[in-house]
């Protein structure tokens, strides 16, 4: 096996300016602030159950359970946890049909004011629903599912523009371990939304959503005014001229052709005033390339895991072991630090390799066998928390991967060779069919969840009706 060239000599950090280094602060903030409010929604369920449940205002076993302050939405902290179980699911479903359309939008508008809007707009969304409907003591369901969906058409706009301008400014050379980093923005986005959540819970969970919302705001303007979409921008060459002079070890790493050296590029997503540029592909044509759809449904698969632990992970640490849930809040970032370095790991690893999917394919098996041994997890915190770690290693890692280098390989193949208008395209494909799974799947626990809670409904119904029949 020889080791790659563009990890000798520092010739990987040598191709870099100033330039490149912004732009992956940048993108990587922008994608870590729109994770950190979805987060914050994750992370206070078990103080918005409790506000949405009633409480008794006497203790007494005789007091009918009907009677509880006209405010609150639910009869029962089970039906409430119904209710925001089925908000992660409209999210989820919103969110996936706005990747598929964001993708398509990105490719065609200019990424930074696609991007700029998606995160202002959608923390003005997150701060009606957490904060301004506390705020009033206004409570509808209706409103809350309106929101929610609406929010998931804003965030959807983030995850295709910032891949794409990442495609725009870095090569296939040394993609993996450079993407395997920068993909970490979701999992310090979890971190960074647990830790604000977390500091400011004590005095309500409307001030948790505030805290995010606002610094979400202040993230889009500063993408706004500040980002870079591509180095034509600036007057430098584009990662195309690059990389036609790059030896047949740099080739796309999704790519079946035995000489990237006979495609020549025919066009570019921003190109100068003197070269006609050509349009994007179409939706049918991105689904059409090689691997797209394959990885697609993979990516729904492994998105369906990632994303329960995603929604679920620090109520099921409260709930099951007892735990605070500003501790378990905080507990559950070690999953995120697994994602991290397993996403690093593992895209290094794939570059010296030259292949991705066999890192991809162990890892995942090895995944089966991390789920195992956390589903039997004790309650202590130091094992659980290394359990954690692991299992986000393993699930986090090749998430990662999936959703950031391997979308960026497959919207830059020799088929489509030279245009960047295919990146945010096939990354709201890739991304949009994932989001579908893990709707799936959230879905599968809400019928999971309502199944008993019926059961019980129906044996109380009968018992109160034979309690009837035999005091009549």
């Amino acid at each position: 096996m020889a080791w790659p060239n563009i990890f000798q000599r520092g010739a990987l950090l040598s191709q870099f300016s100033h330039h490149h280094v912004v732009v992956f602060l940048l993108t990587f903030f922008s994608y870590s602030l729109l994770h950190a409010s979805r987060k914050t929604f994750s992370n206070v369920k078990v103080s918005i159950s409790k506000q949405w449940t009633p409480s008794a205002f006497n203790k007494s076993i005789e007091l009918p359970v009907e009677i509880w302050s006209s405010n609150h939405l639910f009869p029962s902290a089970e039906e409430a946890t119904l209710f925001l179980g089925t908000l992660d699911t409209i999210f989820l479903f919103s969110y996936a049909v706005g990747l598929f359309i964001s993708g398509i939008v990105g490719d065609r508008l200019n990424l930074r004011w696609v991007l700029s809007f998606g995160m202002c707009s959608s923390a003005l969304v997150v701060f009606v629903f957490g904060t301004l409907t506390e705020w009033l003591h206004f409570y509808n369901k209706g409103l809350y599912c309106s929101l929610w969906i609406v929010n998931g058409l804003l965030q959807s706009t983030g995850w295709p523009c910032v891949v794409a301008v990442m495609g725009n400014w870095f090569g296939k050379a040394g993609r993996g371990v450079v993407f395997g980093l920068w993909s970490a923005c979701a999992s310090v986005g979890n971190i960074l939304g647990a830790c604000l959540a977390s500091s400011v819970l004590q005095y309500g969970y409307e001030y948790a959503f505030l805290v995010t919302a606002a610094v979400q705001f202040a993230g889009g303007i500063i993408i706004f005014f500040g980002l870079l979409v591509s180095p034509e921008e600036i007057g430098l060459p584009g990662i195309e001229a690059e990389e036609n002079f790059e030896d047949d070890s740099h080739r796309p790493l999704i790519s079946g052709a035995e000489n990237e050296d006979e495609a020549e590029p025919n066009y570019s997503i921003q190109e100068d005033k003197t070269i006609t540029q050509v349009k994007a592909i179409s939706f049918y044509q991105a689904c059409c390339l090689p691997g797209v759809i394959a990885y697609s449904l993979a990516y729904a698969c492994l998105k369906l895991v990632n994303y329960s632990f995603f929604f679920w992970l620090p109520f099921y640490l409260s709930n099951n072991f007892g735990w605070k849930e500003a501790e378990a809040d905080k507990l559950s970032i070690w999953y995120d630090v697994g994602g991290i370095i397993g996403g690093t790991l593992q895209g290094f690893i794939s570059d010296v390799l030259q292949k991705r999917a066999p890192v991809l394919a162990l890892s995942l098996l090895l995944a089966v066998g991390s789920l195992v041994g956390y589903s039997r997890s004790p309650n202590d915190k130091s094992i659980n928390a290394l359990l954690m770690a692991v299992t986000g290693f393993f699930i986090g890692g090749p998430s990662n991967m999936i959703s950031s280098a391997i979308s960026a390989d497959l919207g830059r193949q020799e088929l489509i060779q030279g245009s960047t208008e295919a990146l945010a395209t096939v990354t709201g494909i890739v991304d949009g069919t994932g989001s579908i799974g893990a709707a799936v799947g959230q879905t599968s626990c809400t019928i999971l969840f309502i199944s008993p809670l019926i059961v019980r409904e129906i044996c109380y119904l009968m018992q109160r009706r034979e309690a009837r029949i035999l005091s009549g």
